[in-house]
C-alpha cells in the first residue's frame, strides 16, 4: 500500500510511517543567523561559524606521492533525478574516478564510477516503498560521506535533505518545494524561472514579499514559525498544516496536501519538513 515502507521499522499502527534510524540523518534547520544571496550559500545557520585561513605565500612543490597521500576525497553532490522505464537515475558531481555509492540503512548499495570530469549517473529500480539513501565517495581505502540524504517517498516526492540548508526537491514538485521549521523560524523554498521575482505571502500579510530566484531557478525566504496557515505564491495557494507534535525517531506522515518529515538535529532538537504535492 501507499504507506508501506522499505526502510527498516518505517511504519507503526497509526496512519503514518516510522523509521527509527534518525541518527544517520543530520538536522535540517539549525536557527538561521543570516542568508546569503546565493542559494547554495544559504547554509549560514545560527551557531554555524565560518572561519577561513590565509594560504601561505609560497606553497612547497608537491610530488606525485604527496598528491596521492594528501588529496581530499570529495563527497558526491546529487543534482538531479529522472525516471526512466521503471528506474530512477540519479546524476551529479563527485570525485573524478571515484566510486559514488548510494547506500541504504539495510546495507544495500547502488554505485557507479565518476568520469574524468567527476560526473556520475546511478541507476536503480524505483522502490515500491519509502527509501532513504546516503551518498558517499569511495577511493581506495578512503571514503567521504555526503552531508546530504536522499528521501524517496513511494508515489510521492523525492527530496534532498541536508544540514543547514533548505530541503531541495529532486522531483518535479510544485512551485513551493518545501517548508522547513525548527519551531522558531520556517524556511520556504522552491523553484521558479531563473532570475525571476516570486511574490510570497503568508496568511495575514497584505503585501507579499518579493523573492528573486537564482540563476538555477532556486529561491528561498525565512519567516517566523507559525501554525497551519495558507501560503500564497502569486496566484497559487498552499495549505501549510503547521508543525506536528514532537515525537521520537525519524518519521514520515501524510499532512494536508503533502507529507511531513520529522527528525532530530545533532543537538536533539526536533526538525520538520513539509513537502507539498500540489
Amino acid at each position: 500500500g501507499r504507506h508501506e515502507a522499505s526502510v527498516t521499522q518505517m511504519r507503526d499502527s497509526r496512519d503514518h510511517r516510522r523509521y527509527q534510524g534518525g541518527s544517520h540523518i543530520a538536522g535540517i534547520l539549525p536557527m538561521i543567523r543570516s542568508i546569503a544571496s546565493d542559494y547554495r550559500m544559504a547554509a549560514l545557520m545560527m551557531g554555524l561559524v565560518l572561519t577561513s585561513c590565509s594560504a601561505p605565500t609560497e606553497a612547497p612543490e608537491r610530488t606525485p606521492a604527496a598528491e596521492s597521500s594528501h588529496d581530499w576525497v570529495v563527497p558526491p553532490r546529487v543534482e538531479t533525478v529522472r525516471a526512466d522505464a521503471g528506474s530512477l537515475v540519479f546524476a551529479g558531481q563527485g570525485q573524478p574516478g571515484g566510486r559514488v555509492v548510494l547506500r541504504t540503512d539495510t546495507g544495500s548499495a547502488f554505485a557507479a564510477v565518476a568520469n574524468a570530469d567527476g560526473r556520475f549517473e546511478i541507476r536503480m529500480v524505483r522502490p515500491t516503498g519509502d527509501l532513504i539513501l546516503h551518498p558517499e565517495t569511495q577511493r581506495g581505502q578512503d571514503a567521504a560521506p555526503s552531508p546530504e540524504t536522499i528521501l524517496i517517498l513511494a508515489g510521492g516526492p523525492i527530496a534532498l535533505l541536508s544540514p543547514g540548508i533548505p530541503t531541495r526537491r529532486l522531483d518535479a514538485g510544485p512551485s513551493l518545494g518545501a517548508v522547513d521549521s525548527d519551531g522558531r523560524v520556517m524556511v520556504l523554498s522552491g523553484r521558479a524561472a531563473p532570475e525571476t521575482t516570486v511574490a510570497v505571502a503568508v496568511s495575514g500579510q497584505d503585501v507579499p514579499m518579493k523573492v528573486v530566484a537564482d540563476g538555477n531557478g532556486n529561491w528561498m525566504t525565512v519567516l517566523p514559525a507559525t501554525g497551519g496557515v495558507p501560503i500564497r505564491l502569486g496566484d497559487e495557494s498552499y495549505a501549510y498544516p503547521g508543525r506536528p507534535a514532537d515525537s521520537d525517531g525519524f518519521q514520515v506522515m501524510p499532512a494536508g496536501e503533502g507529507w511531513t518529515v520529522q527528525w532530530s538535529a545533532p543537538d536533539g532538537a526536533r526538525q520538520t519538513t513539509w513537502l507539498p504535492t500540489t
